[in-house]
């Protein structure tokens, strides 16, 4: 056994001896490290052991356990109401890459329609031989796709472009999700329309009250655009678009249009309020940036973080987060434990999927008293690289809100604690 082999098996063995005294197993002294009911841990029968429980379908429609208590939280002063407002999802919680429907973060601009799934029709005009009105049993009959993609605001960490301000994971990359989603490729449905000659735009509209447009480029909607009306093997949920929302792998949100109701096509965007007055990215100089629609490479750590700190905790950690880039594949993270001093490689959990969030792991033995700086790193198959906020800021100033996508610091304080801070360099 090489030094390397022994120094890793003490590292296994220490991390066991963690995780049997945080699931109440006696430390040494006799000291029970975990609350709870002794009567219902070993070596005793558990209560919930000693008589039936629920048959089947008691839920016809399943639920999570009522022990769980994850839910999507909003920031009361974001917005002046709910109706146009944003819902965070609690990533501290999340396992693996997938989000269930029920935690994905929402945005909207008019409040979540109740749309008739027998009444609701995709209508494409514009420039094409052939107008055409779908049914959502239209789309149902065609040859679907099943894809894995992040979906992520491209106001995610708007908020800190001027300095650390929310005290969670869920407030400061929330706005982000990763789905199976199921649908018709945009390509079928435009090649039955017949796009005519010189056409390079189209124009999706949403069916809610604020009737949301964005114009897209032709060239993306014929590689890899969907007409999704499942989410998660299910329908998709009335809050991300049903029955059918639009699929814009690796951009942002805002083009993601739900509740989809129309589809123009034409020669020139059409510069509708959604990417002029709003979705547009303030520049130092007072001009701004249009159209930037790829969500750059990132990445952050959700374990340790705020709502999982370390308090009481000393000896093995695993450092587990997600990176994500819209560009392609996450190719590699790197972690640091002293503000980006030194840097180590973390595992990526496979598959690594383009356009997709990927979960990565690293081991780390923390010393209660320990002051430690944690930040992660992300690359992608196309070679960028997440950059610090001050080669950000260089760049872009601090008056901006959109594609915020530096790396992020978490302060892991000598008890344990852990806040949000930034570190200029």
């Amino acid at each position: 056994m090489t030094k390397n082999q022994r120094g890793n098996s003490a590292s296994r063995r220490g991390f066991l001896r963690g995780a049997g005294a945080a699931a109440g197993l006696a430390a040494p002294g006799g000291i029970v490290l975990a609350a709870g009911n002794p009567e219902n841990q070993p070596p005793n029968l558990p209560e919930w052991g000693r008589h039936l429980g629920p048959g089947v379908i008691e839920e016809p429609y399943g639920a999570r356990s009522r022990h769980e208590t994850a839910v999507r939280r909003y920031v009361p002063w974001l917005t002046p109401d709910r109706v146009s407002s944003v819902s965070f999802t609690p990533l501290a919680e999340m396992h693996g890459i997938i989000t269930p429907s029920g935690l994905h973060f929402e945005r909207h601009h008019g409040g979540v329609p109740d749309v008739d799934p027998v009444d609701w029709r995709l209508m494409i005009h514009g420039m094409v031989e052939r107008p055409l009105v779908f049914t959502l049993e239209d789309l149902k009959r065609m040859p679907s796709v099943s894809r894995i993609h992040f979906l992520e605001c491209p106001a995610n960490g708007g908020m800190e472009w001027r300095g650390a301000q929310m005290s969670g994971v869920q407030f400061t990359h929330g706005m982000l999700a990763c789905s199976e989603w199921t649908g018709v490729p945009l390509k079928h449905l435009l090649a039955q329309c017949g796009i005519r000659d010189g056409a390079s735009w189209l124009l999706a509209e949403g069916g809610d009250a604020s009737h949301l447009a964005r114009s897209i480029p032709i060239a993306k909607a014929l590689d890899d655009a969907i007409v999704a009306f499942g989410q998660n093997g299910e329908a998709v949920r009335p809050q991300q678009g049903y029955p059918v929302r639009l699929v814009v792998p690796g951009w942002e949100g805002n083009v993601w249009v739900k509740w989809l109701r129309r589809i123009e096509v034409g020669d020139r965007p059409w510069f509708t309020r959604w990417e002029t007055r709003g979705y547009t990215d303030l520049m130092a100089n007072g001009t701004a940036r249009q159209f930037t629609f790829v969500n750059e490479v990132n990445s952050v750590i959700t374990q340790p973080c705020p709502e999982k700190p370390l308090s009481g905790r000393p000896g093995f950690v695993e450092i587990s987060g997600l990176a994500w880039s819209g560009a392609g594949r996450v190719t590699r993270v790197d972690v640091s434990v002293d503000g980006g001093d030194t840097w180590r490689t973390a595992a990526l959990e496979g598959p690594a999927l383009p356009k997709a969030v990927t979960r990565f792991r690293i081991p780390w033995e923390w010393r209660e008293g320990q002051r430690a700086y944690l930040q992660s790193r992300a690359m992608d198959e196309t070679g960028r690289v997440q950059p610090n906020i001050a080669e950000l800021r260089r760049v872009r100033g601090v008056e901006s809100i959109y594609h915020k996508n530096s790396i992020h610091t978490w302060l892991v304080e000598p008890d344990g604690g852990v806040v949000n801070v930034q570190i200029d360099a």
